[in-house]
């Protein structure tokens, strides 16, 4: 489902570079659920953006079910993830003026899909069916972050990036948002890769990447 080799991203800082990945490889098969943890500054989110194609790395390669990411254009990219890839965010990232049904339809209506019914099914299936028409300043931050759950899978991804999902949750609504991400994942059989610091939802991951200064240093299965 998802490939890299040799992946490496360097950025100037003070003319100077900086390297914050250093030769990474990895393969991720189709239903894998993947945690990525290290401590802060180990490469975590920059990994997961060069993967999901939202960066593209100082060298190294990128295959996402099968397409080469660097050999397509940003158009393509872009209709690549819009088909085949859902994202969750700490900060939800939900439009403030669309309600929660609305947030939920947005990757379907950029397709061209029906979205009302499954807008509505998805929203149940999250536990807010009475909220679908609640704006998200309307909405605590377990809800919110339950709705763009709801959003990432209305289009059926393929792979799910996660980038810190509990982060901005108390434990008890980050047990509830990990709970529901694992039962999408199981029902769809949606990849999933999550970077996360939260040793609960990396605990539910079938398989760990553990990163330490932009190096791989330990991948183990649960």
């Amino acid at each position: 489902m998802l490939r890299c080799e040799s992946l490496t991203q360097t950025y100037v800082s003070g003319g100077k570079p900086l390297t914050v990945l250093k030769d990474i490889t990895l393969s991720v098969v189709a239903g894998e659920c993947l945690a990525v943890v290290g401590p802060s500054g180990s490469g975590k989110s920059t990994l997961l953006g060069l993967l999901a194609g939202l960066d593209q790395p100082t060298a190294g390669s990128v295959y996402l079910d099968g397409q080469h990411m660097a050999a397509l254009s940003e158009d393509q990219r872009a209709r690549l993830r819009g088909e085949k890839v859902g994202f969750v965010f700490q900060t939800f990232q939900l439009i403030p003026t669309l309600t929660a049904k609305e947030n939920v339809q947005v990757p379907l209506e950029l397709r061209g899909l029906p979205s009302d019914a499954r807008a509505h099914d998805l929203l149940a299936r999250v536990g807010l069916a009475d909220r679908i028409d609640h704006y998200p300043s309307q909405l605590s931050g377990g809800e919110q972050q339950r709705v763009a759950l709801a959003r990432a899978f209305s289009n059926h991804p393929k792979i799910l990036f996660a980038d810190e999902p509990t982060g901005n949750l108390d434990a008890s609504t980050g047990a509830t948002v990990i709970d529901l991400m694992m039962d999408l994942n199981q029902e769809s059989g949606t990849t999933l890769i999550l970077v996360t610091h939260d040793p609960d939802l990396a605990n539910r991951a079938r398989r760990t990447i553990r990163l330490r200064d932009g190096s791989i240093i330990s991948d183990s299965d649960a």
